[in-house]
């Protein structure tokens, strides 16, 4: 049997596992991963987390797609993470963790509220009228009209599976400016589906908001799961510095299952 808790951050939902001990060792491969991901056979998750050690930071993120593969950096997961840390005593409101794009820094509030610190971005590609970027995970954004009833399955399927991004696969974005704040939904790649909300697609959007789009240095982006928001620093030439992102990371609840 094997313990775990569930965690979400704005309805991005994570299996989270303490392998703090490493009794895993070796029976966490992607068949298993993909199945307790599962909605209809398994737990159901977007993504599944380890809490593990670390040799220099408080603690070490490793982290899997829904589809059985480990991959690269997952913000609200990397938030979530935090909120269990704390839940098992590991941090108290501050730390540093290790993930697969380096170190990062974090706080959490009384109330849940998460600031993690994000990688530093090194610019911003333009693709025809749209961006392309890396906040830690490749990631496409497109500013769109109507974004409730745009069809972000088909065309975010159609977008991570060109000829450009097929071989990797790119998170893809589409963003409306409502009021004055902006409205936000994110096709996943692993997950291959639109999600309730992506923490580095947000962060995504809101580089792009910034610099091409007057947004400013607070953004609040509305995902279908909650209100994030993202704070960016002085930038140093191309490369935007100092970013956070800020939301809540909630636990649903703790079980066990048979592996």
């Amino acid at each position: 049997m094997m313990n775990f808790d569930k965690y979400h951050g704005c309805g991005n939902d994570f299996v989270m596992i303490n392998n703090l001990d490493d009794h895993l060792g070796g029976r966490l491969d992607s068949k298993l991963v993909n199945s307790l991901c599962s909605r209809r056979y398994g737990i159901g998750a977007d993504g599944l987390i380890l809490l593990c050690q670390s040799g220099t930071e408080d603690f070490k993120m490793i982290y899997y797609n829904a589809d059985g593969n480990e991959s690269t950096m997952c913000g609200n997961g990397g938030r979530c993470i935090v909120a269990f840390a704390k839940a098992l005593g590991v941090i108290n409101t501050k730390c540093t963790f290790e993930a697969i794009d380096g170190v990062h820094s974090a706080e959490i509030s009384k109330d849940g509220i998460v600031k993690l610190n994000m990688s530093d971005v090194d610019g911003i590609s333009l693709q025809a009228d749209d961006f392309v970027l890396n906040t830690g995970s490749p990631h496409y954004v497109r500013m769109v009209q109507d974004i409730e009833q745009y069809d972000v399955f088909e065309q975010g399927r159609g977008i991570r599976n060109s000829d450009a991004f097929a071989a990797a696969g790119i998170n893809v974005n589409f963003v409306e400016k409502v009021g004055s704040q902006y409205r936000i939904r994110t096709y996943e790649r692993g997950v291959e589906a639109e999600t309730d909300a992506c923490g580095t697609g947000v962060t995504a959007a809101a580089l792009v908001l910034s610099q091409y789009y007057d947004a400013g240095s607070s953004i609040n982006l509305q995902t279908n799961g909650g209100l994030l928001t993202v704070t960016i620093g002085e930038k140093d030439g191309d490369v935007f510095k100092d970013i956070s992102l800020i939301g809540p990371a909630q636990k649903v609840y703790t079980g066990s299952v048979e592996i």
